[in-house]
């Protein structure tokens, strides 16, 4: 029976050791000793030699003499442990130099051993290091499949979230006649103003999935109304204008970050940076940034598209208007973002065109 057997989770029958020794008769005494295990052990005199035969040979374990010519040991373990941090490190040492290796350790050594070697001593330190070399990449790999699991249940809720928005934008559908590219493109170029705000892409795609609810609360407006082909009184434009009160009670759940979102925009995206915009003549940064987005990107959108009482206007006046609403309908550090970003905003125009629309409803806002 092999007095030195590994532990039964090493399969020391796929294991392969590096000795590193400028002294040829170390190096060959350790190999027949991890032969002897059943281990397989190649051999190095120098680091130059040992870097050379680890960028071409996987290694599970490195021994490392501590004073070499040249390169040390140390200067190895630091290579090791930045190149091929799944490759475990023992030192070798003097007696007299037990301080030097007792260091090594806080650089990332596995153990270390003292010259000259006992046999028992150099393979019980090789399986020790060997085995929880293998509990830390298993470990690793168990963090790895739960990050991943973690992302798949994220994107899980994310498609159960974007379903969600998508139903609630078709029910909202039924009664406004905006096209489905309208919806598309709205959600799209707040995406892009968000990313050039400098949101995380976690943001960025809330905004492009809530953005298109902005206008779900019309659900509650009167058909009378909502579908009258004629101007509207002021009575009428009235009743039109509580629709982001509606919106936000349909979509009020604080507890989910994208319905909040969604509320927030549908709440407050008529509202103006001067303070005269609707429900509650809010000023400046206490409208939430994210309808402010969707303010800028629905009326850009509104006024490049063609409308039953209009056609689209040239790209010039639309841009004219924008500029004319700089530091009174839109916030000005939007507004700058969207004139950086006006080649991705034509771009998705060209992407999503409308089919004809039907009665005009935006337009009564």
């Amino acid at each position: 029976m092999n007095l030195y057997s590994a532990p039964r989770t090493i399969n020391t029958a796929k294991i392969r050791v590096l000795a590193v020794d400028d002294e040829p008769d170390l190096c060959r005494m350790i190999a027949i000793w991890l032969n002897r295990e059943g281990i397989t052990c190649d051999t190095a005199h120098s680091v130059a030699e040992a870097v050379s035969l680890l960028e071409r040979t996987h290694y599970d374990l490195v021994i490392t003499d501590i004073m070499m010519p040249g390169k040390t040991g140390i200067d190895l373990l630091d290579i090791v442990r930045e190149q091929f941090p799944a490759t475990a490190i023992i030192m070798a040492t003097a007696i007299g130099s037990r301080e030097t290796a007792v260091e090594t350790l806080e650089k990332g050594a596995f153990g270390y051993v003292i010259k000259p070697f006992d046999r028992n001593e150099l393979v019980i330190n090789v399986l020790n290091a060997l085995e929880r070399r293998r509990i830390i990449l298993e470990h690793a790999d168990y963090e790895l499949r739960l990050e991943q699991e973690v992302r798949d249940r994220t994107a899980d809720i994310r498609n159960r979230e974007e379903q969600i928005a998508l139903h609630l934008i078709s029910a909202s559908g039924y009664r406004d006649e905006e096209t489905g590219e309208h919806i598309r493109r709205i959600g799209l170029f707040s995406a892009v103003l968000a990313e050039q705000l400098g949101w995380d892409q976690e943001q960025v795609d809330n905004i492009r999935i809530t953005a298109p609810m902005h206008d779900v609360g019309k659900i509650g407006i009167p058909d009378n109304i909502l579908r009258k082909p004629g101007p509207l009184t002021e009575e009428e434009f009235t009743i039109i204008k509580k629709h982001p009160l509606i919106g936000s009670q349909i979509l009020n759940n604080p507890e989910i970050p994208l319905l909040a979102m969604a509320q927030d925009i549908a709440l407050y995206h008529h509202e103006k940076w001067d303070g005269s915009g609707y429900p509650y003549g809010l000023v400046g940064e206490a409208i939430p940034r994210s309808a402010q987005i969707v303010a800028l990107a629905d009326v850009y959108d509104a006024l490049s598209n063609d409308r039953v009482y209009r056609n689209a206007m040239a790209e010039d006046q639309v841009l004219a208007i924008i500029a004319a609403g700089n530091g009174f309908h839109f916030n000005p550090e939007i507004y700058e973002c969207f004139t950086r970003m006006l080649p991705e905003f034509r771009k998705i125009l060209s992407w999503y065109h409308d089919t004809p629309p039907g009665p005009d409803l935006a337009s009564r806002e």
